[in-house]
């Protein structure tokens, strides 16, 4: 009964519709390829400050990735929301958003590292050291803050596939492997997203 159900819909919802045809292999190849890559190219472009003369203050950068995560925040909650109301293309579509904005994420984050180098907080003076005084200013808040940023860091590394991995399993239609996935991926990339506007408020008061 299930299935007949599922492949009445399968023929009748284009959000049921396959888009990519299955190749576990080269997917596999293809998104770990992209994950290794993104995750080198942050760790290590993180480290190095460009001295270039924007025209712009570079932590506008980071107030767009506030922005970004905002949008992620709201795309995954209206994601859950649609899928909950079996408007399945809708949630595709919301859902492929939802990457393009993190794709967009990626890159306006790495052109903030870039260009703003790293800010710690307080450091209210911006010399690139905490003092005895600016860590008593800045109190019990340092704690959270880097507690804060000591889980979003790792969830955000580790994410990419899983994402990945899920959006394929569901271009492919295998729904039901996708659904498992979307059980793991889905909490961690809305603590991720909603952790990273967090981060920003709390940490722009020292750039």
């Amino acid at each position: 009964m299930i299935q007949n159900s599922t492949n009445i819909l399968s023929a009748t919802d284009p959000g049921f519709q396959p888009y990519l045809a299955k190749n576990d292999k080269r997917a596999k190849i293809f998104i770990w390829t992209v994950s290794i890559i993104v995750f080198l190219a942050v760790a290590i472009l993180s480290k190095v400050k460009l001295n270039v003369d924007l025209g712009f203050n570079p932590h506008l950068f980071a107030k767009a990735n506030a922005f970004i995560n905002s949008a992620v925040t709201i795309l995954l909650g209206l994601g859950l929301w649609s899928v909950k109301q079996k408007k399945y293309l809708l949630h595709k579509r919301i859902m492929i958003a939802a990457i393009i904005l993190s794709i967009l994420f990626l890159v306006s984050y790495i052109c903030h590292h870039l260009f703003a180098g790293e800010t710690k907080f307080g450091d209210l003076d911006h010399n690139g050291i905490v003092s005895t005084d600016e860590k008593t200013l800045a109190g019990s808040l340092r704690i959270v803050y880097y507690f804060i940023l000591g889980t979003h860091i790792p969830l955000a590394g580790i994410i990419l596939p899983f994402i990945l991995f899920t959006a394929y399993r569901s271009l492919t239609g295998e729904y039901e492997r996708h659904k498992k996935l979307a059980r793991i991926t889905w909490p961690v990339w809305l603590y991720v997203a909603v952790t990273g506007v967090a981060v920003y408020l709390m940490i722009s008061p020292y750039y």
